[in-house]
């Protein structure tokens, strides 16, 4: 009967003693407590009743919140990965509105003047809480499932930006690098951007699916220096090589969802070959060869970044280790049957070894879908929940348990060490 009325199986995995919070009222509640008490009940429409009829009604053509962005051109400040890459922000409809469209970015978003850029850049006493999104492969500021967080929390005053992935949402690029599952240099550029520009801005940020694990991995490697307040990682695949295994195992995992998503990058790649056929190791030949998700990988993005393989660029891009070094409240959400980012890849041990984690899943809701009867998602109503409950009630300012001393500490090194971040155990030469 649960079933027939759209009620989804919701659980929570943590560390037997999370961190606790301190509230505004001079109170302290744990971490579960608080995330529990923040996420709605799971109910989702019963007509779209596994996680392939879920994810699959993504393909229903919808409008979506109607978000208005501003976007300005980031000058990369790697040192050995240069070029560009675009943030979109969030702007009032009006604003929005009078800007003249700009046929060659995506519908509601134009360029930043540089007069509108500098006025952005003075916020030295604001301080508006503000949410950075990162989407999902090939995606952009675009997607739905992307807007549908963003509306609640905009119409509550947050500010807000979504930091495009290189090449995406009809981003230029000027290198011959795309985006990479590992690549966290942009997210915190644009971060230390934010820091400076607005130094009483709480700073939160969510990923979905491909960008869930680049901000994992990247608050991973943060760790106890991470300025965000919290973060939440949606539909992320946390293990990629063995999301890939997994793809190809079935004929609805490797000719659906690895073939659409691998021609998805083709369209990527249609757009930018001139500059990333500049890289030598690239073949033109073997990249139009390519079907599916792992062979596109394969082609391009192992070459591009230096990997003999695309597995072993899933084994160093993977956010599954990143997990243990996070030193933020981080919330993760995953539905088990999401039949790209597997239950068989979630960390569920990580979590429980991981005071600062809370892993939501729900036995139900495909991959990021969630999709309740009228449409809406419900991941978009939790998330928007979380973040604000975060910021009205817990006193984000306070020092957290185990980072109050964290700059002031000498820890002695005793080997062997394994850094999470690095996927390798230290031992000393000799």
């Amino acid at each position: 009967m649960a079933f027939l009325l759209g009620h989804a199986t919701t659980a929570y995995t943590h560390h037997p003693t999370p961190i606790t919070l301190p509230t505004k009222t001079g109170e302290k509640t744990p971490f579960q407590t608080f995330t529990t008490s923040a996420l709605p009940p799971c109910t989702l429409n019963p007509l779209l009743f596994n996680g392939h009829l879920q994810t699959m009604y993504t393909a229903v053509k919808a409008a979506g919140p109607p978000i208005h962005y501003k976007r300005q051109i980031f000058t990369s400040t790697h040192s050995i990965y240069p070029g560009t890459f675009a943030v979109d922000f969030v702007v009032p409809k009006k604003v929005g509105e009078e800007a003249k469209a700009d046929e060659e970015l995506p519908e509601r978003t134009t360029l930043y003047t540089a007069e509108e850029w500098e006025m952005a850049g003075e916020g030295s006493e604001d301080d508006t809480p503000m949410l950075i999104s990162l989407h999902g492969l090939s995606g952009g500021s675009h997607e739905i499932y992307l807007r549908e967080v963003l509306e609640p929390i905009t119409a509550k005053g947050w500010a807000a930006c979504v930091v495009n992935a290189r090449g995406c949402a009809l981003s230029k690029i000027t290198t011959p690098h795309l985006f990479n599952a590992r690549a966290t240099w942009d997210v915190r550029q644009t971060i230390h951007w934010l820091r400076e520009k607005f130094p009483k801005r709480p700073l939160y940020a969510v990923g979905y699916s491909l960008g869930a694990n680049i901000l994992t991995n990247y608050v991973g490697e943060e760790g106890d220096k991470c300025v965000l307040k919290a973060a939440i990682a949606c539909s992320n695949p946390w293990n990629l090589e063995l999301c890939n295994v997994g793809l190809q195992k079935s004929w609805v995992g490797l000719e659906i969802y690895s073939r659409t998503m691998g021609q998805n990058l083709l369209k990527l790649y249609e757009k930018h070959q001139h500059m990333i056929l500049k890289n030598p190791n690239i073949s033109d030949e073997k990249v139009r060869a390519s079907r599916y998700l792992y062979e596109f990988d394969r082609a391009v993005q192992a070459p591009t970044w230096g990997y003999p393989t695309e597995n072993a660029y899933y084994r160093d891009a993977q956010s599954v280790d990143a997990l243990l070094a996070i030193k933020i409240p981080f919330l993760a959400i995953n539905a088990t049957d999401d039949p790209i980012s597997l239950v068989e890849a979630i960390p569920y041990e990580e979590f429980r070894q991981n005071p600062y984690t809370v892993l939501c899943t729900t036995n139900w809701g495909g991959h990021l879908s969630w999709f309740q009867s009228g449409g809406k998602r419900w991941f978009a109503t939790a998330i928007a929940n979380f973040l604000t409950k975060m910021h009205d009630e817990i006193d984000v300012d306070a020092p957290l348990p185990g980072r109050e001393d964290a700059d002031a500490k000498t820890v002695e090194k005793k080997y062997p060490i394994y850094d999470p971040c690095n996927r390798k155990l230290i031992l000393p030469d000799a």
